[in-house]
């Protein structure tokens, strides 16, 4: 029986040297099952430079300029938030196999990887929807209006020599409260796990409708996070006089304000 031809887009990590011969069993297996294949230019380049690896039939793209059926994230959780900011609002389910420290997000071994692509052939998986969170902001005085969407958090951080910073929050046109703090995450459920529990914020479960704003070092002894439903807007405003300030998506720095 002929496979279908899928078309897979790879995103890797370039400070993983060591992981060269798995990275060359894993383009195998996709050979092997005629799958098209296209990779992102900076890892496609480190591969080549550095490594020689034959990559005969691999075409290559820059940025979110790809179609395919499936993304592939060879690194840890790094390397997948940045494939997902790659992808988008596009419906393409990423294949996150780990090849790094972390791997809460990207959950499929090396070894698992041949099994995965039987099941994807055989139309035989399931595929886990995550909520993202949609960031727009208007800058500093009000100039270059940006609209971003993270998978795990947007994050709002005083600057590294600077004291706290005053954020007044509102739901939905509603004020809530005005955080004194070093600054204030907003995290999806999948984020809960990742730094708004390291600042004190609680863990929900990834099929929760629901986001989480949490304070970073709040000086108030009645800060606490906030969940509120992801159907509901949040309006997060610095106040003036506040220090200098840098807007965060996924732990990219996208903003100062």
């Amino acid at each position: 029986m002929s496979l279908r031809k899928l078309r897979f887009a790879i995103f890797g990590n370039i400070y993983q040297a060591r992981k060269s011969a798995d990275i060359q069993r894993l383009l195998l297996s996709l050979n092997e099952r005629m799958a098209q294949v296209s990779m992102e230019r900076s890892f496609y380049d480190f591969l080549c430079s550095s490594h020689g690896l034959p990559l005969h039939g691999v075409t290559v793209f820059e940025g979110n300029d790809f179609d395919a059926d499936f993304v592939i994230s060879m690194g840890g959780d790094g390397t997948l938030l940045r494939s997902a900011y790659s992808v988008g609002s596009r419906s393409i389910p990423i294949i996150g196999v780990n090849m790094g420290r972390l791997g809460f997000l990207a959950g499929v071994g090396v070894d698992d990887f041949d099994s995965v692509l039987d099941s994807i052939y055989a139309d035989s998986y399931m595929v886990d929807s995550l909520a993202m969170v949609q960031v727009e902001s208007d800058g500093a005085n009000g100039d270059e209006r940006i609209s971003e969407c993270a998978l795990n958090e947007i994050a709002i951080l005083k600057r590294d020599n600077a004291s706290m910073i005053s954020i007044r929050a509102s739901i939905n046109g509603e004020y809530i409260v005005t955080f004194h703090a070093d600054g204030l995450i907003v995290s999806t459920p999948t984020g809960s796990t990742a730094y708004s529990l390291s600042a004190g914020g609680v863990i929900m479960t990834p099929d929760m409708n629901a986001f989480i704003a949490t304070p970073i070092c709040s000086h108030s002894l009645t800060a606490r996070p906030i969940i509120y439903p992801d159907k509901k807007s949040a309006m997060i405003e610095v106040l003036r006089g506040s220090s200098p300030c840098v807007l965060c998506v996924d732990g990219r720095s996208v903003k100062s304000l």
